[in-house]
């Protein structure tokens, strides 16, 4: 099969190798769409431990296809089920696991990240991951590009159910990349009230006010844009953005007993940002961070875009043969457009 492999930093490749072999406890899919993440650009620019020349890595953690095989002890699932998949396995015995947080589990694996991913025609899910519910069935009327992005969009509802985000709450994202419009799509179900928007860029402001003509842009200066709008603050203010200058300054747009989402990482060289601990104490403001998602969460993610209730379509800008990695990769990391999807054709052989 045709694969996407990493051998280190930089070091990215279009493969051909085995299609996994499966056990009588585990499943093999057939990827019919598989979209880049940051993380993906992270470790083909900086490398992972977990890839090398001795033992390359598949990356990919945000794919859905079809089931090809089901091993003979496997329930629940069956050849020729649309399915997409949370990536992220515990180990299902520590403390984390058995609250239900796996994605919290010291001992995590994940696919694309420490095992084989989703940038091949196929994927081997092992038996930790069907015995944990990691495979979701998606409906016929959910295309495959829109179930991959599940994922990401699981990983923003975890930090809005974080928040708390209450009807009628005022919302500030700060970050119109896919991330930032997923939080506009999930703060829209949730019940928010106004939705104020904000970015550096002027093409992603207008992306997003015409994606949603509701949403109020805020441009330059934030409190000045606040101002001009007859408010002084918002309940919710969400990062959506690797950006320290945005951290530090976003407790001065917060209302009383506003909540922060500081969502995603920053570069190691810039992880240490001066807010002003004043503000949290006078404005009773708490930050929260949050990572990854919960399987129950991305199951609700699926419930909604399976209900029809979340637009996924709208975030896929482009999509590519697997054999134009690198110009998928080069747009990706440039920002161009929204989400970036491999799509397979399914005509590999299956074993």
């Amino acid at each position: 099969m045709k694969a996407l492999t990493l051998f280190g930093a930089g070091q990215l490749e279009l493969s051909e190798v085995p299609v996994p072999e499966i056990s009588e406890d585990e499943l093999l899919i057939r990827v019919r769409a598989a979209s880049i993440c940051g993380t993906d650009i992270r470790m083909w620019k900086n490398g992972t431990p977990r890839a090398s020349r001795s033992r390359p890595l598949i990356p990919g953690h945000e794919f859905a296809g079809d089931i090809v095989k089901a091993g003979s002890q496997v329930k629940g699932y069956s050849a020729g089920d649309r399915v997409s998949a949370a990536p992220n396995i515990g180990c299902g015995h520590c403390d984390m696991c058995v609250s239900g947080n796996t994605h919290l589990c010291r001992e995590m694996e994940a696919f694309g990240v420490t095992m084989n991913g989703g940038f091949a025609e196929y994927v081997r899910i092992p038996r930790n991951a069907v015995i944990q519910g990691n495979i979701m069935k998606i409906g016929d009327d959910v295309s495959y590009e829109a179930a991959a992005l599940i994922e990401p969009l699981s990983c923003v509802y975890n930090g809005q159910i974080l928040l708390g985000i209450r009807p009628g709450d005022d919302v500030l994202v700060i970050g119109l990349g896919p991330i930032g419009i997923m939080h506009i799509m999930t703060a829209r179900i949730l019940g928010a009230g106004k939705i104020y928007v904000n970015d550096l860029s002027e093409s992603r402001i207008a992306q997003a006010c015409g994606l949603f003509p509701e949403v109020l842009p805020v441009r330059g200066d934030i409190l000045e844009g606040f101002r001009s709008y007859g408010i002084s603050g918002v309940d919710i203010c969400i990062i959506a953005a690797p950006a320290p200058d945005a951290q530090s300054a976003s407790l001065e747009y917060m209302n009383m007993n506003g909540r922060l989402l500081f969502f995603g990482g920053l570069p190691d060289s810039r992880k240490i940002v001066p807010i002003n601990t004043n503000l949290i104490h006078y404005r009773q403001l708490t930050i929260q961070g949050c990572t990854k998602q919960s399987i129950s969460e991305y199951r609700k993610c699926a419930k909604l875009v399976n209900d029809g209730r979340i637009p996924l379509d709208l975030i896929m800008s482009d999509s590519y043969r697997i054999e134009d990695y690198a110009q998928a990769f080069e747009n990706a990391a440039a920002a161009k457009g929204l989400k970036h999807v491999f799509r397979f054709d399914g005509t590999g052989s299956e074993q």
